[in-house]
C-alpha cells in the first residue's frame, strides 16, 4: 500500500495526541488528516486504516476513512471531517461542572456500542489480541505471563465490539449532537469488560500530569467522570467500589497496549494485576 504524497501547507494544525497530530484541509471542509509521529510503525498505521474501513462498513459510528498519505516524512490517514467535533474529555475539561452529564452520555454511547453483536470470525477476538500482546511484551516474566494468560482464558467471552483504546478522548460529538468513535487501530470483538478497563485506567490510575495533558482536566475531575460513568453504564444502584474492583485486572491488561505503544515499562500499572499475579 503506497501512500499518496500531500502538501502539508494545504492543511491547518487542529490538535495533537499521544500518537500524532490532526489537521483540517484549508479549502475542503470535508477532510481531516491524522498524521502519525515518525516513530509510529508503518504496520500499525496500515492496520488502523484497514480496520477503520472494515468497522465503518460494519455500521459502527465512526468517521468515513479515506486514504493513506505522507508528507514526505510521516504517514497519515485522511478521514471524513466531523463538523464542530469535540471529544468527551475536552468537553469535560472545558465544562467540569457538566462532568456528570458528559459521563452519563459517554456511558450510554458505550452501552449501545457494546450491545451490538458482531458474530464470530468477522473481527479478531480480544482474547487473541491480548495473548499476542502478552507474548510480545518484554516487561513480564515467564511466570507472570503464564498467570496473566490463565486469567485471559478464564475471562468471559462475547462478540461485542471492543474499541481497544476506549479513552474518553476517543469518542467525539459533532455540532449536530451526533456521536462517533475515533482511533480504531485496536478494534476487535469480545466481552465489554476488556474495553471498560481502559476507561478505568485512564480515569483512576494514570498520573495527574498525564490526565491533565491528555484529557484536559485534573485527576479529581476524571475520578468524578468514572463515578458517573459507572452509574450510567451499570445502573445507579451499582456499587462503585465493586465495579472498580471487578474491572481492575482488565485495566491492568491495558498495560499491554500502553507498553507496546511506548516501548517502556509501566510498573505502576502492573500493580493493577496484583490479584492475578499473587
Amino acid at each position: 500500500m503506497e501512500p499518496l504524497r500531500i502538501d502539508l501547507s494545504e492543511y491547518v494544525h487542529s490538535g495533537e495526541g499521544a500518537n500524532g497530530e490532526s489537521f483540517f484541509h484549508r479549502s475542503d471542509p470535508s477532510i481531516m488528516l491524522k498524521l502519525y509521529n515518525e516513530t509510529a510503525p508503518r504496520e500499525i498505521i496500515i492496520n488502523e486504516l484497514e480496520l477503520s474501513h472494515k468497522v465503518f462498513e460494519a455500521g459502527i459510528p465512526t468517521p468515513r476513512p479515506g486514504d493513506l498519505v505522507t508528507d514526505g516524512t510521516r504517514l497519515g490517514i485522511r478521514f471524513q471531517r466531523i463538523p464542530g467535533k469535540i471529544s468527551f474529555s475536552r468537553a469535560v475539561g472545558d465544562h467540569p461542572e457538566k462532568v456528570e452529564e458528559y459521563a452519563r452520555r459517554f456511558a450510554a454511547l458505550c452501552r449501545r456500542f457494546h450491545s451490538i453483536h458482531l458474530g464470530k470470525g468477522r473481527f479478531e477476538n480480544v482474547k487473541d489480541v491480548d495473548r499476542r500482546l502478552l507474548s510480545d511484551n518484554p516487561f513480564f516474566s515467564t511466570e507472570e505471563k503464564e498467570k496473566i494468560a490463565a486469567f485471559i482464558d478464564s475471562a468471559p467471552d462475547g462478540d461485542a465490539p471492543c474499541h481497544g483504546d476506549l479513552q474518553f478522548s476517543n469518542a467525539v460529538m459533532d455540532s449536530g449532537g451526533n456521536e462517533y468513535f475515533i482511533d480504531l487501530g485496536d478494534f476487535c470483538c469480545g466481552h465489554p469488560y476488556f474495553d471498560l478497563g481502559m476507561v478505568e485506567i485512564c480515569c483512576l490510575h494514570s498520573s495527574e500530569e498525564f490526565i491533565l495533558e491528555t484529557f484536559h482536566m485534573g485527576k479529581g475531575t476524571s475520578a468524578e467522570f468514572w463515578k458517573y460513568f459507572v452509574k450510567g453504564y451499570f445502573g445507579d444502584d451499582a456499587s462503585l467500589d465493586e465495579i472498580t474492583r471487578l474491572l481492575r485486572p482488565y485495566a491492568g491488561l491495558k498495560t499491554l497496549i500502553i507498553e507496546r505503544n511506548s516501548g517502556v515499562a509501566f510498573p505502576e500499572f502492573h500493580k493493577l494485576l496484583d490479584d492475578i499475579l499473587k
